[in-house]
């Protein structure tokens, strides 16, 4: 009996560590949901003043100017992909679902794919998958971290874009639902296709004075193209992020929950063993003294 309870005490003390352990990484991980969350809403504001200094440089530029959307041939050229996970466990199947999506979603499209992959999880699935892989990047820690991956993805997606290696570069990553939940999403960055730049001309003005392009309009929209870019990089990444933390929180509060169910059988299968000791000890008591009685 002793070493039965000694075993119980053993892994109540084990399941109470892992437990305090698990409530850190929940705390943890819902702070950092906040902070991702809103870096998301903040670029609100900046994305809607690019929208309407794009919106005045179409006004100006239509038919679009050819640089903005560049030669595309069906079945012909490279497709660049930029596919966002995780660099850490305890997410479920977060880096299979993304990847998944972005295998089918490339599978279906013209051209030979050319991917980067943030994240090592998410880059050794698609490597399982067979695309081919031109670079890897670290998931980043923190909001601030966000800004040096988003020109590090810039600049080796611009220098490939420049030596006419491909014309289309699309985005791929997992973007927050309620209740913890995410859903994996593609957006289509370059190309800028034709409809998505006459709604922009289309945009309402806000004020009554029509705009005008300062520095020549061709200068001011690549300035504002790049400003896109980054923008829709940026949320890409923080929406990952946040999904990321979010599933990591579900997956603890799951852990939460079943160390609870544990530790509550645990100290029942304890204090059933104990209280049977103890009865055993008063049944012996009880039956010396009838005997020494008789």
């Amino acid at each position: 009996m002793s070493d039965t309870t000694t075993s119980l005490r053993r892994k109540l003390r084990s399941a109470g560590d892992l437990q305090a352990v698990v409530r850190t990484m929940k705390a943890l991980a819902g702070s950092s949901i906040g902070q991702y969350e809103q870096s998301v809403k903040a670029l609100g504001d900046y994305y809607r003043t690019v929208e309407l200094g794009l919106s005045a440089c179409f006004r100006e530029n239509t038919p679009a100017v050819p640089m903005i959307n560049g030669p595309v041939q069906a079945g012909a050229g490279t497709v660049g992909a930029v596919v966002f996970g995780s660099d850490q466990g305890l997410v479920g199947q977060f880096n299979e679902v993304v990847a998944d999506y972005a295998v089918k979603t490339l599978a279906a499209l013209p051209g030979k794919p050319e991917v980067w992959a943030v994240g090592e999880r998410v880059y050794t699935r698609l490597a399982d998958a067979g695309l081919p892989l031109v670079g890897l990047f670290s998931v980043p820690d923190s909001v601030q971290s966000i800004t040096p991956l988003v020109g590090q993805i810039q600049i080796e997606s611009e220098a490939r874009r420049a030596k006419g290696e491909y014309v289309r570069l699309y985005i791929f990553h997992n973007r927050p639902r309620p209740g913890a939940q995410y859903e994996p999403v593609g957006q289509s960055l370059l190309p800028l296709d034709l409809p998505w730049q006459r709604g922009l001309s289309e945009v309402p003005w806000p004020t009554k004075r029509l705009p005008e392009v300062l520095g020549g309009g061709t200068v001011a929209l690549r300035a504002l193209i790049r400003e896109y870019l980054f923008i829709s990089l940026f949320r890409a990444c923080a929406e990952s992020l946040a999904s990321e933390n979010g599933s990591r929180l579900a997956a603890m509060e799951r852990a939460d929950k079943n160390i609870d169910e544990l530790l509550a059988t645990l100290h029942g299968t304890f204090h059933r063993i104990r209280q049977a000791g103890i009865d055993e000890e008063l049944f012996d008591v009880i039956s010396g003294f009838e005997a020494l009685v008789k």
